[in-house]
């Protein structure tokens, strides 16, 4: 009679054997849906920002120094954000640096193609705008920004959560060289 009882549990699907069994099997599905989904979507991601901004998108805290026109030098606090889009191949950036008596905010947008970089740029607090040129891959990018009167030379390295960016120019603005962090 036990036995009877146990064949119609099984039958049934309640014989306890046949739920430690079919629990097993029902851990094993969603495990292996995991693991397909996380390469699936490690894939994804990879191939969805593949190009050079790659990376960079976020916020970005930290400081570094401003050199002004008579060589004097200052301690500045700036903040980045990075927008990056295009597969990663166009970076929307905004850097506003400050010291207790100079402050400038930098926007720009930029598009890479192969390895040259093209763009447009401008700062707020002076009101001046221009073009940005030149080239970058790997977190290691050479951007020359003109507009009338003006010309700076960019360097900005991003290895991992950390990133250096150093300007150069002729004007009242001499330079300047910053470190950040991902916030």
């Amino acid at each position: 009679m036990a036995h009877l009882r146990a064949y119609r549990a099984a039958v049934d699907g309640k014989h306890p054997a046949n739920n430690a069994r079919t629990s097993i099997l029902v851990t094993t599905r969603r495990l292996l849906f995991a693991v397909v989904a996380f390469f699936v979507a490690s894939a994804s991601a990879s191939y969805a920002q593949s190009g050079p901004f790659a990376g960079m998108a976020g916020n970005w805290t930290g400081g570094g120094t401003v050199t002004l026109d008579d060589g004097s030098t200052e301690r500045i606090r700036c903040r980045a954000t990075y927008a990056v889009g295009a597969g990663g191949n166009g970076l929307n950036q905004t850097l506003t640096c400050a010291s207790d008596s100079y402050k400038f905010n930098l926007s720009s947008n930029v598009v890479a193609q192969g390895g040259a970089l093209s763009g447009t740029w401008s700062e707020s607090s002076r009101n001046i705008n221009g073009n940005l040129e030149g080239r970058g891959s790997s977190g290691n990018f050479q951007v020359v920004a003109s507009a009338p009167g003006f010309t700076a030379s960019i360097a900005l390295t991003t290895r991992g959560n950390k990133q250096s960016v150093v300007i150069r120019s002729e004007s009242v603005f001499r330079g300047a060289s910053i470190s950040l962090s991902r916030s």
